[in-house]
């Protein structure tokens, strides 16, 4: 939608412009590259000790839920799904194999992301009046 009202892309286009894409890939990439691995070794150690089975299973859990939510039509989100993987997994093990202070701290991280993020879009709107 900004392409679009910038006027560097139209409505009618059949695909973004290139720059645009090659852009969001090394974007993504960069931040896979550089913080990716907390987020693999928070998942896979913290919360609990995953072994390969138990991450076999937690990712199996997690696509089948995928799965299931896409063909009934309920919007859910990929990250929250395999955390709740990730936890049942430990907690099958037994309820104190779990680290519960790591997810009450990923639960509250969620839930403040959408005010920051209503809050960073409203600076920069502000910003952007000023400027432009």
């Amino acid at each position: 939608m900004l392409l679009i009202a910038t006027g560097y892309a139209n409505a009618t286009d059949a695909a973004p412009p290139t720059w645009s894409i090659v852009s969001c890939y090394l974007a993504i990439g960069a931040g896979t590259m550089f913080g990716g691995w907390r987020i693999v070794r928070t998942m896979g150690q913290k919360i609990t000790k995953l072994k390969p089975v138990g991450g076999f299973c937690a990712e199996t859990g997690g696509a089948m839920t995928l799965f299931l939510a896409t063909a009934i039509g309920v919007p859910v989100s990929t990250t929250h799904t395999i955390t709740g993987a990730i936890v049942g997994v430990g907690s099958v093990q037994r309820a104190s194999a779990v680290r519960w202070g790591v997810a009450g701290n990923i639960v509250w991280a969620w839930i403040f992301t959408i005010p920051a993020s209503a809050f960073v879009a409203a600076v920069a709107y502000w910003v952007s009046l000023y400027i432009f």
